[in-house]
């Protein structure tokens, strides 16, 4: 059985149209691409000037395809879904109250700690490469290693009877944590890319402009898991509650950063890949690369619970799983990705 596909258009003038059963993509009157509703997955527009009929919208909703709307720096705006395709009141209930006791604890400190494992790990991955060839980089990365170890040793000293009272020594930790982990990509990346840092909203370099495109694709993939697990997106844990703000998106995302995104991304760049770029943004050719970067990561297997899945299965089974915690019929571990 085939996989199911992950649409994704990026041109200005492109549009989405259906014939029959079919999802059709044009260019103005040319078609450029036919597939049965059936086969997608998910849809994403990535980019202006790109169009979709309310035909193709009612299919994805019959279809259960979600449709993903990204700036063209990757940021998401807008997903749509059918409310329908939702999860159990019951699970929303308890996730709303779970913030006011020790289950909102618990998960805010798996995804901290989850996140801060999964850069070690990433970082203890690209080492083992350099032992030999670069051994003063190993070392420096190694004794970066330790500290992070030290940090999250001390994880579970972060108590309170709420989340209110552990997230700011919980945001401590995972800063003090960034901080060496991205010292260190700066060792593992050419010096040619000339990487002084971890760079978020406005970003034109080019590690940062993939690195944010690549989360952009993340962030869809979680928040549609999320949403199939019947939980709010917007009632989070670690992140702070804001209007319009996904906290609980952000907060899953954490834990799967690395091995989704920074890994593959930092691969290719380590083969001299080197992304196009345009008045400081990925050109349209580089955000279909990093696209298929990411997505390619995404339908890798990988070890899960004694088993090898899929990445993009692993997050929909992680998301079903804080749903689980929430109702109180299993304890939650987030996923750690191997080195």
């Amino acid at each position: 059985m085939s996989e199911r596909l992950h649409v994704i258009l990026d041109e200005h003038g492109l549009s989405l149209g259906k014939r029959s059963e079919r999802l059709v993509v044009r260019r103005r009157k040319d078609t450029l691409r036919e597939v049965p509703f059936h086969d997608v997955e998910q849809i994403t527009l990535a980019g202006n000037g790109i169009s979709i009929s309310t035909d193709v919208l009612y299919q994805c909703v019959q279809h259960g395809v979600q449709v993903n709307m990204l700036l063209p720096t990757g940021q998401p705006y807008a997903k749509i879904i059918s409310p329908i395709m939702l999860g159990t009141v019951q699970t929303r209930r308890q996730q709303l109250l779970a913030y006011y006791d020790q289950r909102g604890v618990s998960l805010a400190t798996a995804f901290a700690a989850g996140k801060i494992r999964n850069q070690i790990n990433l970082l203890k991955y690209f080492a083992k490469y350099r032992r030999k060839a670069r051994p003063d980089t190993f070392a420096r990365i190694m004794a970066a290693v330790s500290e992070m170890e030290a940090i999250l040793a001390r994880a579970d000293e972060h108590t309170g009877s709420n989340v209110d009272e552990v997230r700011p020594r919980l945001m401590a930790m995972e800063g003090q944590a960034a901080r060496h982990y991205w010292e260190m990509v700066g060792e593992l990346l050419p010096k040619s890319l000339s990487f002084t840092g971890r760079v978020q909203r406005g970003a034109t370099d080019p590690v940062n402009s993939m690195l944010n495109y690549g989360y952009g694709i993340l962030y869809n993939e979680c928040w549609g898991a999320l949403l199939n697990a019947g939980l709010e997106p917007f009632a989070g844990f670690l992140h702070v509650d804001r209007p319009g703000k996904p906290s609980l998106v952000l907060d899953f995302v954490e834990e799967f950063r690395q091995p989704t995104v920074d890994r593959p991304i930092f691969s290719a760049l380590n083969r001299n890949y080197r992304p196009s770029m345009k008045d400081g943004q990925l050109a349209a050719t580089a955000r279909r690369e990093v696209a298929q970067i990411v997505l390619d990561r995404l339908e890798t297997q990988v070890r899960y619970g004694g088993k090898k899945y899929r990445l993009r299965t692993i997050i929909q089974m992680q998301a079903r799983a804080i749903a689980a915690f929430l109702r109180e019929e299993r304890r939650y571990r987030p996923f750690i990705g191997s080195w």
